[in-house]
């Protein structure tokens, strides 16, 4: 029932158009007592649902609808290790539930496909990331972006430890050595120290860490960093990164890694060393979209009027979409004309004209970027690059 975001788990909710799909966007607290009010919270926006739904599709079996959103109500293990906020999206045949890592508007919609804006917003951001946080004992993932980092729970594939990945097929324990020929101390930060035993047993103990590390980076590679998209750092020491840089095929990794072993791990520290090196990037990713933006505008092949978005949109022009974020312009797209028919606000059964396009941008294969409002190139919500 619970996910990660990834780029297939929109995917799979653009395939969800069979109506009625029901959306609840909420921020949640990570700590005690403010918790304790968002199970309340999450009961009111479920009452807003029913309400919205009986009223819309008065012959849809709502209580069938509904029952997963109340269950979740009533799951105190959930409550009680929440995040920055949650999506609990449900229909005929899905309920998914995704704790998100950042501050949501409190949301309850009932529509034709599930509402999407602020998860898309969390999937293709440019500040997320993951941290791979690896000795030849302890292999650790975490996923974050400026504000926050949150370990993740490994893939069963992922091995542990060289033991697990290795079995029996693991140079004996009491052969003493370590990789590049230094002492197990340095795991721990500790001087290092050169192993002894002879050159044949640090040579046997070198291949046995190289063969981990490529059992680490291929289950990572295809449980983690592919499904996600996002760029991973490697925290290791100065050894093992030498080691699994070596290896490592995956093309998420990027080049530069931090130093650090594994019992100086701090979290916070490791999300402000994570941080110094992804920010170069968001901004110089941002930077690059506006700026295409504002070329194609200068070709004539870019927009800010919604109106001429939507029909773009209908004619399959739009290549890409920004969106400004947090923001609802209550209406409707009409997927024939791509006409926009404004309305005013109502509760859970107003749809939003910029979920619309979103949703219609996406399945004609078009590009959506969800940008804060201070770096929006206009006004009115949305801007659009055209195709032709």
């Amino acid at each position: 029932m619970y996910g990660p975001i990834t780029r297939e788990t929109l995917a799979e909710l653009l395939k969800e158009q069979n109506p009625p799909c029901l959306s609840i966007y909420m921020p949640t607290h990570r700590s005690f007592p403010e918790r304790t009010q968002d199970p309340i919270r999450f009961k009111n926006l479920v009452r807003e649902l029913r309400a919205s739904l009986e009223k819309q599709f008065p012959d849809a079996p709502s209580d069938t609808l509904l029952k997963p959103f109340e269950e979740l109500v009533d799951d105190r293990d959930f409550w009680n290790h929440t995040r920055d906020g949650v999506a609990v999206l449900g229909g005929q045949d899905y309920f998914k539930v995704y704790p998100l890592q950042r501050k949501v508007p409190e949301l309850a919609i009932v529509n034709s496909h599930p509402y999407l804006k602020p998860l898309l917003r969390i999937a293709q951001s440019a500040d997320r990331y993951q941290i791979l946080c690896l000795s030849r004992n302890q292999v650790r993932l975490f996923e974050g972006n400026r504000d926050v980092l949150d370990e993740v729970e490994l893939a069963p594939e992922v091995p542990r430890t060289q033991d697990e990945a290795l079995g029996s097929e693991l140079t004996p324990k009491d052969q003493i050595g370590n990789t590049n020929g230094y002492g197990g101390a340095s795991e721990r930060g500790d001087p290092m120290i050169h192993g002894s035993g002879g050159s044949g047993k640090q040579e046997q103990i070198d291949i046995d860490c190289e063969r981990f590390f490529r059992a680490v980076d291929r289950a990572i590679s295809e449980h983690h960093s592919k499904p996600s998209g996002l760029p991973l750092i490697l925290a290791a020491l100065p050894e093992n990164q030498t080691v699994f840089r070596h290896v490592s095929h995956n093309q998420q990794l990027l080049p530069q890694g931090i130093s650090i072993g594994q019992g100086a791990l701090d979290t916070e520290m490791l999300r402000q060393e994570s941080w110094k090196l992804m920010e170069p990037t968001y901004i110089e990713r941002l930077n690059s979209i506006l700026d295409q933006y504002g070329e194609s505008r200068g070709q004539g092949l870019a927009s800010d009027q919604l109106e001429e978005i939507g029909k773009a949109t209908a004619e399959s022009r739009v290549a890409m979409l920004l969106v400004e974020a947090d923001r609802q312009i209550p209406g409707l797209l009409d997927r024939e004309s791509g006409e926009l028919h404004p309305s005013k606000p109502a509760g859970a059964e107003t749809a939003d004209v910029l979920d619309e396009l979103i949703t219609y941008v996406m399945e004609h294969g078009g590009d959506v970027v969800v940008v804060p409002r201070d770096r929006m190139p206009c006004k009115t919500g949305a801007a659009a690059v055209y195709r032709f």
